[in-house]
């Protein structure tokens, strides 16, 4: 069983191919990605960047992506002050227009000027999930919509994203069978 792991770079279109033609994971990635048909485990939006793993065994999507199996920590940063009432409001849950966004768990790292830093948690992932939810929050400070400006997706399960922007490697026999016995 071969994962490929690969640290998707900002303004990259986890896709196979881009009606706008932007550059794809599948451009950055060897031809016999693409050739061999890997699909990706979830997605990451274009302004996402970090952890993203590809299989070529289409059945492991559904069970890798499924929600509550597998966590997804993520560093945030995000514009304007976020406050512990905001971290109990995002473990209990945020109403937006794709339902109730919540966090397993959110950590505030530290604040630097006016942005905060933080380390978000996810066992489900939807549709722009943390976006969403710190925009349904505002800066008790300035009253404005708290705003990522910066999302990056450092884990996924056991597997810790360790290779550099743009690069990929293949998970270790270990790895996989770590990863799979979250979802078995």
């Amino acid at each position: 069983m071969r994962i490929l792991l690969f640290h998707k770079p900002r303004s990259i279109v986890v896709s196979r191919q881009d009606e706008r033609g932007r550059k794809t994971v599948y451009d950055m990635l060897p031809d016999w990605v693409r050739t061999e048909d890997w699909v990706p485990i979830g997605r990451l939006d274009r302004d996402t960047r970090g952890l993203l793993l590809l299989v070529k065994d289409h059945s492991l999507v559904d069970p890798l992506s499924a929600p509550g199996k597998v966590e997804k920590t993520y560093e945030v940063w995000v514009r304007g002050h976020v406050r512990p009432a905001h971290l109990d409001q995002m473990k209990r849950g945020i109403k937006s227009p794709v339902g109730i966004l919540s966090a397993e768990s959110v950590e505030i790292s530290g604040y630097v000027g006016p942005k905060t830093k933080l380390k978000v948690v996810l066992d489900e992932g939807k549709n722009r999930h943390i976006r969403r939810m710190f925009g349904a929050l505002k800066d008790l400070k300035t009253g404005t919509p708290l705003k990522v400006v910066d999302l990056k997706r450092i884990q996924f399960g056991n597997i810790s994203l360790d290779v550099e922007s743009g690069k990929w490697r293949l998970l270790s026999d270990p790895e996989v069978d770590a990863l799979l016995s979250m979802v078995r």
